[in-house]
């Protein structure tokens, strides 16, 4: 389990593609890897990958199968590119961000960069379905670092985009402000809120059964969908 607090940024070293993966070597900040093990989980870009081997202190391997390399954007790096690290939570660790599992869901695009006095907003298109579990005030892990959506908007389709605004801090402890418009994120849902949405869309869907496409389609024509009925009205914070 990680907390979604990014602990450090980490650049690839060396990429070697071998059959059915690619291996990477990671530098760290320096101490980063002090007591970590092989086969211990470390979340790259908010990807829970595997220590495979150590270099120091501060430099460790990782293996990425084909299936994470299609999902995630680790398929994109190359040798000198950064990325957010943390190490796996240790039992009792204070969570200051939101339970994480590593375990990406899909991706994001940036479509708009502002940067008002000491702030930083992304703007990021996210598909359908998983914008179903993205609320205003809620939780999202991009990159693996905990945010809280400030604004969030859904389209017809299901598809839509939310905001993140970073403060300096943030910036200094993570790659967001080397991003550009078109870059690609790595998105993890948090759990609870998919919990909670699907639940209620089942307890329709059994309740309603085949009124449900009728529903769907009167709120269609005043400009809603169900996900705005699903909608959690107090998020749960883990």
């Amino acid at each position: 389990m990680f907390t979604g607090i990014v602990q450090g940024v980490a650049t690839v070293e060396q990429a070697v593609d071998r059959p059915g993966l690619r291996s990477f070597r990671l530098r760290f900040p320096a101490g980063f890897a002090h007591e970590l093990a092989i086969g211990a989980s470390v979340a790259c870009d908010g990807t829970c990958l595997t220590v495979t081997a150590l270099h120091g202190s501060d430099a460790a391997d990782f293996d990425v199968m084909q299936q994470s390399l299609a999902l995630t954007t680790l398929s994109a790096l190359r040798v000198g590119s950064r990325l957010n690290a943390e190490r796996a939570a240790k039992d009792g660790a204070e969570i200051g961000g939101h339970p994480l599992s590593g375990h990406v869901d899909c991706q994001a695009r940036l479509v708009e960069l502002r940067r008002p006095e000491n702030n930083h907003v992304l703007r990021l298109a996210l598909p359908a379905p998983w914008m179903r579990y993205v609320f205003a005030k809620g939780y999202v892990a991009v990159n693996g670092a905990s945010l809280t959506v400030a604004e969030a908007q859904r389209e017809r389709d299901g598809s839509g985009w939310f905001e993140v605004w970073l403060i300096p801090e943030t910036l200094r402890m993570t790659t967001f402000g080397d991003k550009a418009v078109g870059d690609a994120f790595n998105i993890e849902i948090e759990r609870s809120t998919q919990v909670f949405v699907d639940t209620v869309r089942d307890a329709l869907d059994e309740r309603l059964g085949p009124l449900l496409p009728l529903l769907e389609g009167l709120l269609r024509q005043q400009g809603k969908s169900l996900d705005e009925l699903t909608a959690p009205t107090t998020l749960p914070r883990a």
